[in-house]
This record gives C-alpha cells, structure tokens and sequence, in this order.
C-alpha cells in the first residue's frame, strides 16, 4: 500500500469489510459527504475524523499513514520525515496543518507521535472535535491556540499541553507566523 493516498486507503479497508459510505457515516457519526471527500479528494480538517474512521474500520490510525514492518527501536531521522497528512478547509484552501509522523513503521504502537507546522489559516473557523484517548503537545516554535472545552490558552515556544481527547478541542496557529508542535496522540 506504500504510496496509496489516505482516501485510497480508506476505500480498499471499507471493501475490505463490505461497509458502505452510509455505514461509515452511521459508525462514526460523521456526515455521508463529509466522508466521501476523505475518501475522493484527500481533503482533511483535522485528526479527529481519521481517528473515527480508523475505529469504524477497526484500524489504528498509522494504518492510514503506513504499512511497514519495523524492528526497534523505530529512528526517524529529520532528512527521512514526510508530509502524511496536509489539512485544509477545503479542496482550492491553502493548508493549515501539515502533520509528518514520527511513528511510520512501527505497527505494533500505541501512541501517534507527530511533527506538525501550523499555518497561520489554522486557527480560523475551525471546529471543535473530540475523540477517545489523550494528547500531549509541546510547541517548538511560534505560537498555538487551543481551544479546549469553553477555555482557550495561548501557548508559546517551550510551553506544553496535556489533555483528554474526549473534550471537544481545537489546536491552531496564533498570530501570523507558522509554529510547529510535537504531538503525542495515545489512543486507549
């Protein structure tokens, strides 16, 4: 599967196991359409909706993201990391998020660690989304707006943040320069 986009594999695992787009979207409460531009145009707002659709399928999320068997310990080297999943508002929007994993190859994890760059596009109109698990996040440059419950915090260079999924949350840029976070997403 090594080279297949995200949608692509989202299709072959929904044939895998005979699932229709309504039964996906009935599984994970995420509207038909919404789904079938996952699926159609690799266009994502954010993890929240992989992370259901992962579960739907009865997948781990790095299932999307890779396929290969490594030994341990896994080393990404930063000439080595890629862009796994680029977000968007929509398919003619510049990108907000550019997620690179920091697990690809190691099937046998329980975390989803990430290198994200967030643009400054990110922080607007962005929905809250929520998801079994907990993340941790430490910014390593620029700043972050989260979104968490009610409350929104304004996180800076050197700042980390440690929550539960469950809560509906968002995570963007603030201000007008990128920033860039390491994500640890542990998914129970």
């Amino acid at each position: 599967m090594d080279g297949d986009k995200i949608g692509q594999r989202m299709k072959r695992y929904m044939e895998m196991r005979e699932m229709t787009l309504e039964e996906l979207s009935e599984r994970t409460g995420l509207e038909r359409e919404f789904l079938k531009s996952l699926q159609e145009d690799d266009v994502y707002s954010s993890l929240g909706p992989l992370l259901k659709v992962a579960r739907a399928l009865g997948v781990r999320l790095g299932t999307f993201l890779d396929d290969k068997i490594s030994n341990d310990p896994l080393i990404i080297r930063k000439l080595d990391q890629r862009e796994e999943i680029v977000t968007h508002r929509g398919v003619d929007k510049p990108a907000t998020l550019t997620f690179h994993s920091l697990g690809r190859g190691k099937t046998d994890r329980h975390m989803e660690p990430f290198f994200i760059e967030l643009f400054p596009d990110s922080s607007e109109g962005g929905k809250l989304s929520s998801h079994e698990g907990e993340e941790f996040m430490y910014v390593a440059s620029g700043e972050i707006e989260i979104t968490y419950g009610k409350d929104t915090y304004v996180l800076c260079q050197g700042d980390s943040i440690y929550y539960n999924s469950i809560v509906p949350h968002h995570v963007g840029c603030h201000g007008i320069e990128k920033a860039t976070i390491v994500a640890v997403l542990y998914l129970s």
